[in-house]
């Protein structure tokens, strides 16, 4: 029975692979029935019990998705070119569904995002996938680094998560501003907090590009700061990489009471090194550092 569970889980989540590597293209029941291996005449039902919303609506959501974030962190591609990208003929037959989704309009939502139905309208999406896509670990699967101090530039983020999106905004445009891309500098998170916290305006992290160059002490968007060399424990997590908990309480909770180390004196953070939209969401890539407590010197020879 357990066997035959995991080979239909195994065929729904190739399905959902494909879906992500394809938005481009066309993705009808007969096609993505043939990726499931499973008859046309019950695959749609087999997907909605699997991830409690139909095949169309799931389709849907994820063009859309992606759609958001080039509109929000993309501002080179036209909204025109945006709606063909998510399968629409017609601007507005996607600014028709982009409304009835997120409430705003594309080009309002690019002038100026709100972020609250934004979440509310692709946590169906989320948990349809986190059904399936659960990430497991093992001690293998950790790896522990001599790191190099890296020089970064830290924008803050301290407040409600559900703004968070709205700093990344900002961030994004500082970098562009000063040239700073993503492909010649490394891009790095520090949380000063838990995901959720009790109280969500506790939230507090760093938003951190690699650089050396000097940033004035009046610059009212970043400050410059270090990410400290020395001993870390590194989880390397490839896909849905938004949500970085599950392997930050596997480091916690699994990995560092049986090593025997001890944490060090600088936050979790991770490094982001590929990202969602320029690869479809379950290519992303992100390593987890979890700094350590330097090794004891070994005592002298008698």
């Amino acid at each position: 029975m357990k066997a035959a569970l995991r080979r239909h889980q195994t065929r729904m989540l190739r399905v959902l692979d494909h879906i992500d590597q394809h938005l481009d293209e066309e993705l009808d029941l007969e096609r993505l029935s043939s990726v499931a291996a499973y008859s046309k005449f019950h695959f749609h039902r087999l997907f909605t019990a699997s991830f409690g919303l139909s095949l169309h609506r799931y389709v849907q959501l994820a063009r859309l998705k992606r759609a958001s974030y080039r509109l929000a962190y993309r501002d080179g591609d036209s909204v025109t070119e945006i709606a063909l990208d998510a399968g629409y003929e017609a601007p507005d037959a996607f600014a028709r569904a982009f409304r009835q989704r997120l409430r705003q309009s594309p080009s309002e939502f690019r002038k100026s995002p709100d972020w609250q139905p934004w979440m509310d309208a692709f946590d169906p999406l989320d948990h349809a996938r986190s059904l399936l896509m659960q990430q497991r670990f093992t001690p293998a699967d950790v790896t522990i680094r001599d790191v190099a101090p890296t020089p970064v530039a830290i924008m803050e983020h301290h407040g409600d998560p559900a703004t968070l999106p709205a700093t990344i905004q900002r961030f994004i445009a500082w970098r562009k501003s000063v040239g700073l891309h993503p492909g010649n500098s490394q891009t790095f998170n520090v949380w000063f907090s838990e995901r959720r916290p009790d109280n969500p305006a506790d939230y507090r992290m760093h938003l951190c590009a690699g650089t050396d160059l000097p940033i004035a002490p009046d610059d009212p968007e970043v400050k410059p700061g270090i990410i400290p060399g020395g001993r870390c424990a590194v989880l390397r997590v490839v896909g849905h990489t938004h949500n970085l908990e599950p392997a930050a309480l596997f480091l916690y909770r699994d990995w560092l009471p049986a090593s025997g180390e001890e944490p060090g004196d600088f936050p979790l953070y991770c490094q982001r090194l590929r990202f969602f939209p320029e690869v479809p969401e379950h290519e992303t890539v992100a390593e987890l550092f979890l700094p350590l407590r330097p090794l004891s010197p070994l005592p002298p020879l008698p």
